[in-house]
């Protein structure tokens, strides 16, 4: 039942998860708006509310900017998020639209609050969404459990039921409920992905008010336990349902190590383990200096990446930086060697 990143499952994982995990999805969050107000909602205080579309690292302010994180990370899909993508139905069409037609075998899943899902916004994003994910609103306000059981049969009109499943925060105490509700939809859907509730700045009076934390302080004590019962009885009840159960440690230790792994890097650049990258560089003109297949001029930190090789040979100051390949570059180590 446990994965070699981290997780649980029962019947494998949905295609979407399987690219995710593997590092090839590149995450496209639409904006921070959202109709809904979750308390458990892990989002950061500079994307909540904010208009700004992002692709991984990189903020966009078109879609070309999407298609070059896609080619940087080399990336082979994406999921697309916030907020909720249709309170952005236009930007979010416009976004998936442009990918499919740039990448061939592109796969896109999204994440949708069922708040305003209905058979015209589903019939829109059908035309270029693979896989997609409801989050349901009985979570935050429990009389909305029937509406949301009509809401999520309503997608077998627009997609395949192996396309179709359940994306939740596995909140300790709230079990019972969430297995009474997958089994209402059980026909309509074919997988249930649960996520480990993590504290972030936005939840976290929430969180520390109605939960014990884990010994790593970021996580919810019982939520994996709680998860673990869950697929249990969904195993009971259905056997045939794919459910997984994504960890802090998949998102941290698997998939986000495996992005930076699949990310270009600029030349001269040696990866870690960690996927990190290892750069030689001088902020020196050194154009004059030396041969130029011995330097990369990167333009973006006005520096020169110098060929490991001829880093003694150079009268200059010299750094040596471990950070990672993404467009923010953030450095890990910075040290001055020279």
């Amino acid at each position: 039942m446990k994965t070699k990143f981290d997780s649980y499952s029962l019947n494998g994982i949905p295609e979407g998860c399987k690219r995710c995990v593997a590092g090839q999805k590149m995450v496209l969050f639409i904006s921070g708006k959202c109709a809904r107000n979750c308390v458990y909602c892990p989002l950061s205080k500079l994307r909540k509310n904010s208009e700004k579309t992002w692709a991984n690292e990189r903020e966009c302010r078109s879609v070309k900017d999407a298609i070059q994180e896609v080619k940087g990370s080399n990336s082979n899909s994406c999921s697309i998020t916030g907020g909720d993508p249709l309170l952005n139905l236009k930007k979010t069409l416009l976004y998936a639209r442009a990918l499919k037609n740039n990448f061939k075998d592109f796969h896109i899943h999204i994440y949708l609050s069922t708040k305003l899902v209905d058979e015209k916004n589903l019939k829109k994003l059908a035309e270029f969404v693979d896989e997609v994910r409801f989050h349901p609103e009985f979570l935050s306000s429990k009389e909305k459990f029937d509406e949301d059981v009509l809401k999520v049969k309503m997608a077998k009109k627009f997609w395949k039921r192996g396309n179709i499943g359940l994306e939740m925060p596995m909140i300790p105490g709230r079990e019972v409920e969430m297995l009474k509700f997958i089994l209402k939809v059980k026909d309509s859907i074919s997988f249930v992905n649960l996520k480990e509730l993590e504290i972030g700045d936005t939840n976290f009076d929430y969180i520390v008010n109605e939960f014990s934390l884990d010994k790593e302080g970021y996580t919810v004590r019982w939520s994996i336990k709680k998860g673990l019962w869950l697929m249990k009885e969904i195993e009971k009840a259905n056997g045939k349902l794919k459910v997984h159960l994504c960890t802090a440690k998949t998102k941290n230790w698997h998939q986000y190590k495996n992005r930076l792994k699949n990310h270009t890097i600029m030349e001269f650049g040696k990866r870690t383990s960690d996927g990190t990258v290892i750069y030689f560089y001088t902020k020196s003109d050194v154009s004059d200096k030396i041969k130029k297949e011995d330097y990369f001029h990167d333009l973006q930190k006005k520096r020169y990446i110098l060929n490991p090789k001829i880093v003694n040979q150079i009268n200059c100051e010299v750094f040596r930086s471990e950070e990672y390949p993404t467009l923010d570059g953030d450095e890990v180590e910075l040290e001055k060697i020279k």
